[in-house]
Order: structure tokens, then sequence, then C-alpha cells
């Protein structure tokens, strides 16, 4: 299956206003994918919409989110149900540091249903970090059945080799996203403990244009033994 797992919506305010479900389904058919993740920053808000979208168009589907932990560092976790996701969401409630959000500085956060109409908007801002370290982020997303990736480890602000300096040996977690293979390179060099661990290459788009290509694939066997 060729896949992108890490898609924003216009949920995030990173997001562009053309992120929407529909937008972002049909644009990664367009590109032949099979299976797409959206993470929105620290909100499933527009899992249900994508679930709708997913059953009708055929697209197969993860459900996720990127959460932000208190070192200001990354994390993807992946469900597989939306009920699972939903439980979770309860807990990023009740953690995330409280904010609101100014549309004219961070961005829109939009809520849409299946046709792609605007039914709300979120107002305390979702770039906040959760108030837990990413030890505890990590252990929580496992205890309600999701799996963890850390997002972006090289190139990015809030990467964990970035706010960190490194990866932590005892930190458990499923899976590494990078850009390319040359980055898987450069950190196996400095991590070779991790090479037993599941890489996944996504885009980490913000707008349509940025969805991935055809291009990066795993089989239905090996995301079977990540999700075990």
């Amino acid at each position: 299956m060729y896949y992108d797992l890490h898609i924003h919506s216009c949920l995030s305010p990173c997001g562009n206003d053309e992120m929407t479900i529909n937008n972002i389904c049909n644009m990664a058919i367009i590109k032949g994918l099979d299976l797409i993740s959206i993470t929105d920053h620290n909100s499933t808000l527009n899992l249900r919409a994508l679930k709708k979208i997913s059953e009708s168009t055929g697209i197969k589907i993860i459900y996720g989110v990127e959460v932000q932990t208190i070192e200001e560092v990354h994390i993807l976790g992946y469900f597989k149900t939306l009920e699972e996701i939903l439980v979770f969401q309860k807990w990023l409630d009740d953690n995330i540091i409280k904010t609101k959000n100014k549309p004219e500085y961070f961005g829109n956060q939009l809520i849409v249903d299946e046709n792609d109409k605007v039914i709300n908007s979120y107002d305390n801002l979702l770039l906040m970090s959760i108030n837990c370290n990413i030890e505890e982020c990590c252990k929580t997303i496992h205890k309600y059945g999701g799996k963890v990736v850390l997002a972006h480890v090289v190139d990015r602000t809030n990467s964990i080799c970035t706010q960190l300096g490194f990866i932590p040996k005892n930190l458990k977690f499923d899976g590494i996203e990078i850009k390319n293979f040359e980055q898987k390179e450069k950190v196996e060099n400095i991590h070779p403990w991790l090479k037993n661990k599941f890489w996944f290459i996504n885009s980490d788009a913000h707008q349509l244009i940025d969805i991935s290509e055809r291009e990066n694939f795993i089989s239905k066997e090996s995301l079977n033994e990540f999700w075990r």
C-alpha cells in the first residue's frame, strides 16, 4: 500500500483552509495513495468526517493525532479505531495547556463535516503543549491502544533530536518518521540500536500539493506487524 500518514487538515492552525477532508482524500486518490492518516495538532475533531469519507471513497485510513509534549517534542499517535482515539482525545483535552487562538496570527482551526461544510471552529490554540512529558504521553497512547511514532526526527524545530538532542534508549515508542532514506542513515549512525524500529516516510503536508506522491510503500504484512 502506498501511504502518507502525516497530513494536517484545516483544523490545524498551520494547515491551509483548503485542507478539508474531501479535498485531502480526493488529492490522495489522484496521487495514487492507498492509505492515509490525518494527524492534526492535539485534536481529532475532523476524524468523524474522515471515517465517513473513507467509507464512501474506499481509501484506507489510520486514525491519528500529532501531540506536542511539555518538552515541545512532536509525536504521532496512531489508533485502529475511532472509538479508541476519541477516548484518548478526552485525555488530551484534560491536559493541554489552554490559551485562546488568534486566527489572524496562527490561522483558522476549522471543523468540517463529510461534505466539507464548516460546522464549527476550535477556540483554544491547538499548537500548545500537553502538560505531560514525552514518557507519559507515550505511555498514555499505549494505554488507550495506540502506537507511537516520533515525528520528523531530524529536520524540524519540534523533533526529538532538536529538542532533546538525542533519542533516549529507554523511551517506549514504536516507529520513527523521516523525510528520506538519507535521514534514516543519519539517525542510525547516531543511534545504532534503532535498526529494528519501524520507519515511515511522510509528507507532514499542510497544503494539498504537499501530500505524498505514489512513492512510499508498506505491505499489509508490515502494517500488521506494526500493530502487534
